[in-house]
């Protein structure tokens, strides 16, 4: 018995139960399992072929297998932000108090296998907390933790690349927990289920507090790939809830739950998804369809172009991180394996030599020439996952306005240089850059490059 095994076993022998209602588990997308020779072609993955993905078991990936133990050893030297800022990511989506939490992770966390039960501890240690502070009548104490406990219940996902009843439990107490949030929150919060191939994504519909009613720009947040809609939504002081904007935290083909519901990554699906995203907010009286933008985050920059690509009602995109080497050799081959082990999970593919020819469709050409709507990139000079040669050939391919903004020392992340210290706050001048766009403001087609004293230099693009 494995320890993720032993881990599942132990964890529903203690009593641990899957509560799952209707909207969170909805079936599958029905289909047989395709040959594992087969081939793609560059371009857009067939509809059908997609459809009939069906995996068993995890995804095979060499490297990861063969350097699990020197994986291991990076963690317990680095912990467990090795890959990517998970903690400061939590930290600014749970405010201050998640602080202590994180860093008794950080003690905790020593190999890869022991990420998803760190995050579990701690997930039952604030649901706990939530419940004796609701029993008290201390309703905002309650709601903190509860969202907290459904961002930790979320977390200990991560790690885990087939879909499984460890993996539907963490699940089922992640949409548990956020419920119980969602009924004590400032704002007003619902739960999105998009019709999409016979199945449905999901996502979350935030309206600004203090809203009585009126139209509101809406913004279409799409996270990176190890990303999920209930952290796109801080606890307190939200970007865009402070803003005005109303927010649809939108989870598409692959992301978080799409797997549990048998809904893979493929470029034309995100097509699709961003066509059946925009219907449903059309459908909403509070929305007013000429003020819809989106952002995407590393992933989510490839993505949100094939959104914006099939839907031109979109008004304008900002994107952060991003992610446009067609077919990701950077991020998949010479990056942490986990991250070619993640989205193979997330495309439904178990195969390593299947996934580095389907791989090749995950690609921008043919979309960017399409859009029309202002776009905003925001990038690291040295992103350590796609270089900036493919950044600099997706903006040239962009068909409508642009401004690419270079930050000086950048790696993936973008804020982690002292350009982005002393320069433009990254997430402010993204959030202000749509608003105005959002607003119909005008702007100029630029490249900034923002050096490590703040001083940005400005370029004509076309």
């Amino acid at each position: 018995m494995d320890r993720r095994t032993f881990l599942h076993t132990a964890t529903l022998a203690a009593g641990s139960v899957a509560l799952a209602a209707a909207e969170d588990r909805p079936a599958a997308a029905q289909g047989g399992s395709p040959a594992a020779s087969a081939a793609y072609t560059s371009g857009a993955a067939s509809s059908d072929r997609w459809s009939r993905r069906s995996p068993k078991g995890a995804p095979v990936v060499r490297r990861f297998n063969e350097q699990e133990w020197l994986l291991d050893n990076v963690i317990a030297t680095r912990g467990i932000d090795w890959d990517q800022g998970r903690t400061s990511g939590l930290i600014r989506a749970c405010g201050e108090e998640a602080k202590a939490d994180m860093e008794a992770l950080k003690k905790q966390v020593k190999r890869y296998v022991d990420i998803a039960p760190g995050f579990e501890q701690l997930a039952r240690q604030r649901e706990a907390h939530a419940k004796a502070e609701e029993a008290a009548g201390n309703k905002t104490a309650a709601r903190d933790n509860y969202f907290i406990a459904a961002q930790y219940w979320a977390s200990a996902m991560w790690p885990i690349d087939e879909v499984n009843e460890l993996i539907r439990l963490y699940n089922d107490r992640k949409n548990e927990t956020y419920s119980k949030y969602i009924a004590l929150a400032d704002h007003r919060i619902e739960r999105a289920q998009i019709p999409y191939r016979g199945a449905s994504l999901s996502g979350i519909f935030h309206l600004p507090p203090g809203y009585t009613g009126g139209k509101l720009p809406v913004i279409v947040l799409i996270q990176g790939m190890d990303g999920y809609k209930e952290k796109s939504v801080s606890l307190y002081g939200d970007n865009w809830m402070g803003r005005g904007a109303a927010v649809l935290a939108f989870e598409g083909p692959g992301y978080w739950e799409a797997p549990l519901r048998g809904i893979y990554v493929d470029m034309a699906g995100w097509a699709e998804a961003g066509k059946v995203a925009f219907d449903w907010l059309a459908s909403r009286p509070e929305v007013d369809t000429g003020k819809i933008g989106i952002t995407g985050s590393s992933y989510g920059s490839m993505f949100s172009v094939a959104m914006l690509a099939a839907e031109p009602r979109y008004k304008a995109c900002a994107v952060t991180g991003t992610c446009y080497e067609p077919g990701g050799d950077t991020i998949f081959n010479h990056a942490s394996p986990t991250f070619k082990k993640r989205f193979m999970f997330m495309s439904g593919i178990t195969d390593e030599a299947e996934f580095d020819e389907f791989r090749k469709t995950i690609d921008w050409k043919g979309y960017a020439e399409k859009v029309r709507a202002p776009y905003l990139i925001l990038s690291g000079e040295y992103d350590q996952l796609a270089p900036m040669t493919h950044t600099e050939s997706f903006v040239k391919a962009l068909g409508g306005p642009k401004q690419l903004v270079v930050y000086q020392g950048g790696s993936h992340s973008v804020t982690g240089s002292s350009a982005a210290v002393k320069g433009p706050e990254p997430r402010k001048l993204q959030s202000e850059w749509l608003m105005a766009r959002l607003e119909g403001k005008p702007m100029d087609s630029e490249r900034w490059f923002v050096d490590l004293e703040g001083k940005i230099s400005k370029a004509t693009i076309s």
